[in-house]
């Protein structure tokens, strides 16, 4: 989708939402357990210091995470609120990430992947930015639990353009990409690793 002349990872209707809803995210969100994200961030191959978090709005799980951390986000609004928070904020297109090639000790994807469009190309575009032995650590919703089934119908409900995976299947994309991937985590929220 493109939208200012940019192409965005998201359908305009998510970027424009989440622009105009950052102020409230954090009101409407629960706080980032960071628990889940540290066990995913333990299986790189590489001590983790510099993390890029992708459709990391306002900065939600940066300011949980013991690291240098840049948030990368579509929306203007949800960079604009996490200037607050994270160590830097870029506005930008997970399938086109502006970091230079193995720049990143890990890449974390919370609560955002199903929001993205062509999650191949967020894959290999993550893929690319890390450096050997770095990890992709994803938290997502299972979409085949009954409340993850709740949820695809009332981001349905309220417009959003919304594609949820199993872990399964985030494991099996990660594979695609060139990952070693690993669920380290199930339930409603899950969570894969996956070592480049």
């Amino acid at each position: 989708m493109t939208w200012g002349g940019v192409s965005w990872p998201m359908s305009l209707g998510d970027v424009d939402a989440f622009h105009r809803y950052a102020r409230a995210y954090d009101y409407l969100m629960i706080p980032a357990d960071p628990d889940p994200i540290e066990r995913g961030l333990a299986v790189a191959d590489r001590p983790v210091e510099r993390v890029l978090d992708v459709g990391g709005g306002t900065g939600r799980v940066s300011r949980v995470l013991d690291a240098e951390t840049i948030v990368v986000d579509a929306a203007r609004g949800m960079c604009s609120a996490a200037r607050e928070r994270a160590d830097a904020v870029v506005q930008g297109d997970a399938r086109a990430l502006p970091f230079a090639d193995a720049s990143a000790d890990a890449v974390v994807v919370v609560d955002a992947l199903h929001h993205m469009a062509d999650i191949g190309d967020v894959f290999a575009a993550v893929h690319r930015v890390l450096r050997p032995g770095g990890v992709c650590v994803v938290r997502e919703f299972d979409p085949s639990t009954l409340r993850g089934r709740g949820l695809v119908i009332g981001e349905r409900l309220v417009g959003f353009d919304s594609q949820f995976y199993t872990p399964a299947a985030v494991r099996e994309r990660l594979q695609r990409a060139g990952f070693d991937a690993t669920v380290t985590d199930r339930g409603f929220t899950y969570t894969v690793a996956g070592v480049a």
